[in-house]
């Protein structure tokens, strides 16, 4: 078991670590009484770019059109 941080954004609950879980792996939730400063959560930093330190340019380039060839491979062309 493993205990994480993370805060709600009003519509879903996001971690600010890696989380080290399996795709239906069952978790525990535990809503905190006080609250996370925006800024105390990312280090004195706004929350834009917090993740981006878990990047990989390699596969940017694999990005670019990953949807619609993951439609047309599935589909075939419409």
């Amino acid at each position: 078991m493993q205990a994480i941080q993370g805060y709600y954004d009003g519509a879903a609950i996001r971690p600010l670590e890696v989380i080290e879980a399996k795709p239906n792996q069952r978790v525990i939730i535990t809503i905190m009484d006080d609250f996370l400063e925006t800024r105390e959560a990312t280090g004195g930093k706004s929350m834009r770019g917090v993740l981006s330190r878990y990047a990989n340019p390699a596969l940017a380039e694999k990005e670019e059109g990953a949807w619609e060839r993951a439609v047309t491979e599935k589909n075939g062309d419409i």
